[in-house]
């Protein structure tokens, strides 16, 4: 009866005699619940309900069927939990549940199929983790998790399914590292982990994937280089690397593949030259942009043979202090605090060693070029750091503008002299977590130097400046319409989900503030100023003095001083409401998380400078402030992770969680 104009609801009685096998209503108008004559029918052998507007609990719908080989569900209106039931139907060969209403979790039972070669749970509600016992579905060749809300790792199992196909886990809250293992899947056609919150870099086992005619891995936070590996995949057609912080230079052995017709390497951090060959032959900026640091012969793309790239060549980039590289990045690390520590010890016991004396090679620095010619450039350009130098001050230094030789400018954090204890403390605490960390939305640290006068980090510099500066002034803040500030806040939440969960031990900001976050010359936020940054040791009390912007600091900091990510996540949810209000709520705070707040009207949280928002970017900037109320909550436990509000935003207004609205309502 499949692909015909039926509606209405399903007769009971269809299976009174306990013989049917063979049930198909597929693509018709029909709706209503399951008869309780096909949830015992235990003949059923092939059953298709898809494509229609059927309701009712999935989890009480259906039954046991022993001798089921595949049955359709998707495209209705079931909802409910899946049942671990599903798990006994030992013949079950195909299970296609998509794009329903299905809530819960992935039942470990669904590991107990044997025959099983297509699972399709996509375009759900379902959470949870993977469970690791999918592993065990060797017959699987399409396993279809996309548009869930699953969260935690990809498991390590999945790489024994040696017959899979097509592997689609997009659209979800996946977090931690892409498996190696997915590599000894390689028989693979489709591998889309998109959208989600991956990190780490891309496992050169993915080269081994020569079947692939498609794969995507965009809109997550992986860093590191594109593997070289990636050159065997001949049989690609799509290739989409965007939305990452991805670094280094395209490997030339991607561009000698043959020409894929869909490629994007957009928004990275790539850098170099754009290799010839037949992948890029067509290639237009669109596929490219967003990446500062690429050059070549692509409409859109500057020219290598810049003055600017060639002056950088032929100076071997002298003055790229990148300190956070792989291989090399802890044991610089080791050995900046053993240096920091020896040279404040020598200088407690030499008498000889002066103040400003740096031709002696008193100056200790970390780079990849010579850290005395560094310090003595700095200090040349910026008059020995004279007041007219200076752009901005904070709690543990004045930071200047520095406009070095070759055309590099960069910013220079000179750490206030309070005590030296104080001092080499904040300082240390700065480095620590700054070697850590490399992200798109976070100050990057390209160097530092220490000598007994001045100790100071140099940051790459970001030209817009402060964003609490940019909202200040009437003019740049209409500059900054809905969309930049929509930008904006997701890059904030972006570098402190990073922060948070993607760095051993954990980095608590503490000082979350518009002063704290800076803009480039495409409105991209980049956290900033880590003075005051604690790394959560595990199984630690935590316990600190208060320290942060007033305004933004959490309340429970006031009587425990206990510091937790909840602290940033109170911030951010501040912040936020300053970037959409144009100005700090202050005030506004306690009526927007009270009891009473249950009809604001939306138009006294916007920023008045800015036109009124039209119906998309509304409903957008609505389900933000929902955000950052649940952000504000007194209890620091009822407060959404920074996690999930990064992969809230990156997914849109319609993945808001229903429990995160409560009777919040704007009018």
């Amino acid at each position: 009866m499949d692909e015909n104009q039926f509606s209405g609801h399903l007769p009971e009685g269809l299976c009174s005699s306990q013989t049917l096998q063979d049930f198909t209503v597929n693509n018709n108008s029909l709706s209503g619940p399951i008869p309780e004559s096909l949830k015992n029918c235990a003949s059923l052998v092939r059953a298709r309900f898809d494509g229609n507007q059927f309701t009712g609990n999935l989890s009480e719908s259906f039954s046991i069927y022993p001798h089921l080989e595949f049955i359709f569900l998707s495209n209705n209106n079931f909802s409910g939990e899946l049942s671990n039931n599903w798990g006994r139907c030992k013949n079950l060969t195909t299970l296609l549940i998509a794009n329903n209403s299905i809530t819960g979790h992935i039942p470990p039972e669904f590991g107990n199929l044997p025959n099983l070669g297509a699972l399709d749970l996509s375009s759900n509600q379902i959470a949870g983790e993977i469970p690791k016992e999918l592993g065990k579905l060797k017959s699987i060749q399409r396993l279809l998790l996309n548009d869930n809300q699953l969260s935690g790792g990809i498991p390590l199992e999945l790489g024994s399914l040696t017959d899979l196909l097509s592997l689609d886990l997009s659209v979800n809250l996946l977090n931690g590292s892409i498996p190696g293992s997915i590599g000894e899947c390689q028989q693979l056609t489709i591998l889309n982990l998109s959208s989600n919150s991956l990190s780490h870099s891309i496992p050169s086992q993915l080269g081994k994937l020569i079947h692939l005619n498609l794969l995507d891995l965009s809109h997550n936070f992986l860093i590191g280089e594109i593997p070289t590996e990636f050159g065997s995949l001949n049989n690609l057609e799509t290739l989409n690397l965007s939305h990452n912080n991805l670094s280094g230079f395209i490997p030339k052995a991607l561009a000698e593949l043959p020409s894929i017709p869909h490629i994007d390497l957009s928004f990275n951090e790539l850098e170099g030259p754009i290799p010839c060959g037949k992948a890029f032959a067509n290639a237009t900026i669109e596929q490219l942009k967003g990446n500062k640091g690429l050059c070549g012969n692509i409409t859109g793309v500057r020219p290598c043979d810049s003055p600017q790239l060639v002056k950088k060549h032929e100076n071997g980039q002298k003055l790229a202090l990148i300190i956070a590289l792989p291989l090399v990045g802890a044991l610089m690390l080791l050995s900046a605090f053993a240096g920091i520590l020896f040279f404040h010890e020598k200088r407690k016991k030499d008498p000889k060693v002066k103040d400003g004396d740096v031709k002696g090679g008193d100056v200790f620095s970390i780079s990849l070029f010579d850290g005395k010619e560094m310090y003595e450039n700095i200090l040349k350009v910026t008059q020995d750091f004279d007041p007219t130098f200076c752009i901005g001050k904070g709690g543990h230094g004045s930071v200047y503008k520095a406009n070095l030789p070759l055309a590099n400018t960069v910013a220079v954090k000179r750490l206030h002299h309070l005590s030296e204890s104080a001092d080499q403390e904040g300082f240390l605490k700065e480095i620590r977590a700054l070697t850590k960390i490399k992200h798109r939305n976070i100050v990057k640290l390209q160097g530092y130097c220490s000598s007994a006068k001045y100790s100071f980090l140099v940051f790459e510099y970001l030209e817009r400046g402060s964003l609490a500066k940019l909202l200040s002034i009437e003019e740049e803040a209409k500059k900054l319409d809905w969309q930049k500030r929509i930008k904006i806040i997701k890059g904030i939440a972006h570098a402190l989900s990073y922060m948070h969960h993607d760095c051993s031990p954990p980095i608590v900001h503490r000082d979350i503030s518009s002063n704290n976050v800076l803009l480039d010359s495409e409105y991209e936020a980049h956290v900033s100023d880590f003075g005051t940054a604690k790394l959560l040791k595990i199984d630690s009390s935590n316990w600190s003095a208060v320290a942060g912007t007033y305004g933004y600091v959490a309340p429970e900091l006031a009587y425990t001083m206990r510091v937790t990510e909840k602290c940033d996540v109170y911030s951010f949810g501040v912040l936020t409401l300053e970037v959409i209000k144009g100005s700090h709520p202050g005030d506004f705070i306690p009526h927007l998380t009270s009891p009473t707040s249950v009809n604001i009207q939306l138009k006294d949280l916007l920023d008045q400078q800015l036109p009124y928002p039209g119906q998309e970017v509304e409903e957008t900037l609505v389900s933000i402030l929902k955000l950052a109320r649940a952000c504000l909550n007194v209890d620091p436990q009822s407060r959404p992770t920074m996690h999930m509000i990064s992969s809230l935003l990156s997914m849109g207004a319609q993945a808001l969680p229903k429990h995160l609205h409560g009777d919040f309502q704007l009018a």
